[in-house]
């Protein structure tokens, strides 16, 4: 895929398609039905959700690491196209105080698709009252055109978000 275009003025800018992939085995989920209404109406960006079977988040493209969050429950990446995106491993789970997670890079790291980023205990997030379902947001969406490519269940690595450049 072209991940680079040249502008009029012969300047490189991202441009061309990307194919994001699930960062989690799980339940596909629009991201309108998500509990939190920022993430519920957009408010972040469009995206998905995904409600995990297994423990594991892990990167759907190659990209660097934009930003993590010290509680461990969340991470920004940027891919080699440009999209941003947000990763949440659950609702609210900002207040855990970043109990039950380990996060696995620092912002700056380049990362690979399908790299885990953070591991998390599903079962302790889920008796403490959190709802696991994971958004995945591409928070700069109005420069893209997205479509959600898979629905139902998933595995980490699945084709989850094509993004095209508008």
């Amino acid at each position: 895929m072209n991940w680079w275009k040249k502008d009029k003025g012969g300047k490189k800018r991202p441009g061309g398609e990307e194919m994001l992939s699930s960062p989690l085995a799980g339940e596909v989920v629009p991201l309108e039905t998500l509990r939190d209404e920022t993430f519920a109406g957009g408010i972040l960006g469009t995206g998905v959700g995904v409600i995990p079977a297994a423990g594991v988040l892990c990167a759907p493209i190659d990209g660097r690491v934009d930003q993590t969050f010290e509680t461990g429950h969340a991470i920004t990446l940027v891919s080699e196209g440009g999209a941003e995106i947000l990763l949440h491993v659950g609702m609210d789970t900002v207040e855990l105080g970043g109990k039950h997670f380990e996060l696995l890079v620092e912002s700056g790291d380049r990362v690979r698709a399908g790299q885990e980023l953070i591991r998390f205990d599903r079962e302790a997030i889920a008796r403490a009252g959190y709802e696991l379902a994971t958004p995945m947001v591409i928070t700069n969406s109005q420069e893209y055109h997205i479509s959600v490519v898979a629905k139902g269940r998933v595995m980490s690595g699945d084709p989850l978000l094509k993004l095209t450049r508008r």
